[in-house]
């Protein structure tokens, strides 16, 4: 969520004041459908919300809300409030609400965008390439970034797929003769890790192991080809901004909202289905937030027009 929010900070040419908000015990459970008291909501755990009170405000997720509707009251309505997710209240409390299309949100100041926003910029790209090429030099090309999540409340992430997944990866590589370059989550685990790392031990891989920096956007950089997970719709919307082919691993499990999101990338050509083999093509890189960013300029201006 704060890479949603940073990343079209950035893309408006700010640099953004971070706060990382938490409310207090009642307010979490009814929140934001109880908004009264908005102030004593905020709880001192997080960060402290004080004036002066910004131009404007991005804030996402349901903990967000009442802090965010706060400042706006607070500023006496000058504060331009720009809410990313759904808000599950009326979109009337925000300036604009930012939604992806699978959540089906109309409204006069709602903006649908295909997938998730992010921080992921060519130059970025860019800059992560120059900076690990050297780490990765040693292994052959192509290069295939695999991008690992993890278990959620829709897919789930076991060493049963982790084996036949392993399989795949390792037959893989070895009929490309490719490297396989792969960053796991925090949502990933530790034994799922370990088993992957066991199967891939005759293959010519790097695996990063949580420490030290990085190489996400390295790994993007420079890979060919991307594999993802399927339970994170930012990773997915990431991978194809890059412009590169895209193959989607669908996990144990089922969410309607996901498959919404997969199925209007595989009608655009961004994404293809991984079935072990890798799929050559060149599909148009996904790119929402220079659209988002114009929108919200225009907006911003149509409300300020000093």
């Amino acid at each position: 969520m704060e890479s949603q929010c940073v990343g079209l900070a950035e893309a408006l040419g700010l640099t953004p004041v971070i706060k990382r908000v938490r409310l207090r015990k009642f307010w979490r459970d009814v929140s934001p459908y109880i908004n009264v008291w908005k102030r004593l909501a905020i709880s001192r755990k997080g960060d402290r919300i004080r004036p002066p009170w910004p131009d404007m405000v991005i804030a996402s997720g349901r903990q967000s809300i009442l802090p965010a509707l706060h400042i706006k009251q607070m500023s006496g309505g000058k504060t331009f409030l720009i809410q990313i997710q759904n808000p599950a209240i009326p979109a009337s409390n925000f300036d604009m609400v930012i939604v992806p299309e699978h959540d089906r949100l109309e409204g006069k100041n709602v903006v649908s965008v295909q997938g998730a926003l992010h921080r992921v910029t060519p130059e970025m790209l860019q800059a992560g390439a120059d900076k690990w090429a050297p780490v990765f030099a040693h292994l052959p090309r192509p290069y295939v970034a695999v991008l690992l999540g993890g278990s959620n409340g829709a897919y789930k992430l076991d060493p049963r797929f982790v084996m036949q997944f392993g399989d795949k990866l390792s037959a893989l590589s070895k009929k490309e003769k490719a490297s396989l370059l792969v960053t796991p989550s925090r949502r990933t685990g530790d034994a799922n890790m370990v088993l992957l790392s066991a199967l891939l031990h005759d293959c010519p891989h790097y695996i990063w192991d949580g420490q030290g920096d990085n190489p996400y956007y390295g790994i993007l950089g420079l890979a060919d080809a991307i594999i993802v997970t399927c339970d994170s719709i930012n990773m997915v919307s990431e991978a194809c901004c890059t412009g590169k082919p895209v193959h989607v691993v669908q996990l144990p499990g089922h969410s309607d909202k996901f498959l919404s999101f997969h199925q209007s990338l595989l009608v655009d050509m961004r994404i293809r289905f991984f079935d072990g083999a890798l799929v050559g093509w060149s599909p148009k890189p996904l790119d929402e937030m220079s659209r988002v960013a114009a929108l919200v300029r225009d907006a911003y201006r149509a409300k300020n027009p000093s």
